[in-house]
């Protein structure tokens, strides 16, 4: 899974002012996502505000990326939930041929045990026909899946080849560093703790600000995956202050504000979100005003 190696970036939904998705932009984010060094595309994760998307949206929008995409990168569509057998469902009723992978989140809301974890996230390996990456994000979901679930999944499920893990707790991703399968991905879900956890022995990041500064934050995880550490490190304190903003209010707000000052897309989310305020977004335009990649 040489797919998985590098930076992907959770792409963001675009919507116009009624609220209707924006595919002219979806598609232009995709180009220039592509165009600028990022190595996958992630599609229908939390920053594409997947909770609040139709069914027939999240259709359109799979049919936007893949065209304008042509091919050119990897595709990880997110397909997950609390209620393991509409998640089946989906993915028995998905086409998944043109993706590399799906990208599954921990059951949220019904806060299950690690046995539960386990077997939700078994039931599922037996019914895809696609590789896994399973995505811990307790921050949201409220319940975090220990390491040794996550290592137990990785070892009994040839198609379970990764973990998006967005615990933010470095002692985690030390863990599953340590005890990982020798080809089982570690990606991080955490843009701020990226670099070190590529340095460390990861693989990678599925970023949401690497969408809007693909250049410099492709760039640094590669100096990373290099063991150039000082090269990278330049690149991370540069882009310090922008990762604190964007996650400051909510996410995607704060991202949309980014892509709006680079004239990508609008800053519209859908209740119960709600757009950047004008402070943050003053801050955002300040610093993208004197970004030097």
């Amino acid at each position: 899974m040489k797919q998985l190696i590098g930076t992907g970036v959770a792409l963001v939904t675009p919507f116009n002012d009624d609220l209707t998705v924006d595919h002219k932009a979806l598609a232009n984010i995709v180009n220039y996502n592509i165009e600028n060094g990022t190595d996958y595309l992630v599609i229908s994760g939390t920053t594409g505000e997947s909770v609040t998307i139709t069914k027939q949206e999240k259709y359109d929008i799979i049919q936007t990326i893949a065209k304008a995409n042509d091919a050119r990168l990897p595709l990880v569509l997110g397909i997950g939930g609390n209620n393991t057998a509409a998640v089946i469902e989906e993915i028995k009723s998905t086409d998944l041929s043109n993706f590399t992978a799906i990208l599954s989140v921990s059951p949220y809301y019904s806060k299950p045990t690690q046995e539960g974890l386990y077997q939700h996230f078994k039931a599922i390996s037996e019914a895809c026909p696609i590789p896994i990456i399973l995505y811990n994000v307790p921050g949201r979901t409220s319940k975090n899946m220990e390491p040794a679930t996550t290592l137990r999944l990785a070892n009994d499920f040839k198609n379970i080849v990764a973990v998006k893990e967005a615990g933010n707790n470095v002692q985690q991703y030390l863990e599953l560093l340590r005890d990982k399968p020798k080809d089982f991905h570690i990606i991080s879900g955490d843009d701020d703790l990226a670099l070190g956890v590529v340095l460390a022995g990861g693989s990678g990041v599925i970023s949401v600000i690497g969408q809007a500064l693909p250049k410099a934050f492709s760039k640094m995880i590669n100096f990373g995956l290099e063991g150039k550490q000082d090269k990278a490190y330049k690149l991370h304190y540069s882009m310090m202050n922008i990762v604190n903003y964007i996650f400051e209010e909510n996410n995607p707000a704060g991202i949309k504000s980014v892509l709006s000052t680079l004239g990508l897309c609008k800053k519209n989310v859908r209740l119960p979100l709600v757009e950047a305020t004008a402070a943050l977004s003053g801050k955002i335009e300040d610093f993208i005003k004197n970004f030097n990649s």
